[in-house]
């Protein structure tokens, strides 16, 4: 009985012990050595959008990347400052609807003017279309200055730049995440710290 037991411990001990893993090479390693490619988690593609990609297609991702990432960023600033009760003064339409009415959130939605609506969604447009563009084929993908702002970018050596453009990526990152968690929260309802009741 000892034995059958012996036996069945070292069979069971085996189904855990590591195996060899065979080295295979794919379009993913051409891509590991990118900008945002930082632990924990290294390059991390759980959806498989890189696979077989080539360079064309991971910049265009990385763009989408960054300027949503930027997006994402303004609007969690938008999110606090609005929550804090740092509005803008006067009045959003004509007939006395003043920004400071305006709820915070998804009901802002519905509480702007429809007219209001149709101009932030004009807006949006235009500088999709016309100014959030790379024109000039800019230093780097998401280099949207189009040689008309530099803001003292060209006087930083290029260590420091990949450093700020690495810390705009998981900037842009967290803020994704940050928005959507801001979302979430405040269609279920509750309080979230430094937020408040949502």
């Amino acid at each position: 009985m000892k034995l059958a037991t012996l036996a069945l411990l070292a069979g069971s001990a085996a189904a855990f012990a590591p195996s060899k893993v065979a080295q295979t090479s794919t379009s993913l390693n051409a891509f590991e050595s990118e900008l945002g490619v930082q632990p924990p988690l290294g390059f991390f593609d759980p959806l498989g959008l890189l696979d077989d990609a080539d360079q064309e297609r991971f910049d265009r991702l990385r763009y989408v990347e960054i300027k949503h990432g930027r997006i994402a960023q303004l609007a969690f600033l938008g999110q606090i400052v609005t929550r804090y009760g740092i509005t803008l003064p006067g009045d959003i339409d004509y007939s006395g609807t003043s920004f400071e009415s305006i709820p915070n959130g998804w009901a802002a939605v519905g509480a702007i003017p429809q007219a209001g609506l149709l101009q932030i969604i004009a807006f949006v447009g235009f500088l999709e279309l016309f100014v959030m563009k790379d024109i000039t084929g800019g230093e780097f993908v998401g280099d949207f200055r189009n040689e008309a702002l530099d803001f003292g970018w060209d006087t930083f050596d290029e260590e420091t730049k990949l450093s700020k453009r690495g810390i705009e990526l998981n900037n842009g990152r967290a803020a994704m995440m940050g928005i959507l968690g801001l979302m979430v929260h405040e269609q279920l309802g509750g309080s979230v710290p430094i937020v408040g009741e949502l």
